[in-house]
């Protein structure tokens, strides 16, 4: 298959692929260089609850789940 890279450097994954391997937008991938001209591109392993709130959030019940607002942990 053919791609193109764009202005902004950023490569384009056909739709084909996309859909095969079920690739939604904003999952994470690593790139290796293997040699020149030579890349390896490998998709990050989505962590288990990975859109759990999403999911949750698509309940046809209406409102049924509500998120609990939190304050980051990260500065601890």
């Amino acid at each position: 298959m053919d791609t193109v890279i764009s202005s902004k450097g950023q490569v384009v994954l056909p739709a084909a692929l996309r859909e095969r391997d079920r690739v939604l937008a904003g999952q994470k991938f690593d790139i290796e260089r293997l040699d020149a001209g030579k890349y390896l591109l490998k998709r990050r392993p989505v962590p288990d609850n990975e859109g759990l709130v999403d999911w949750l959030l698509a309940c046809p019940e209406k409102d049924w789940f509500q998120p609990v607002a939190s304050e980051s942990t990260d500065t601890l």
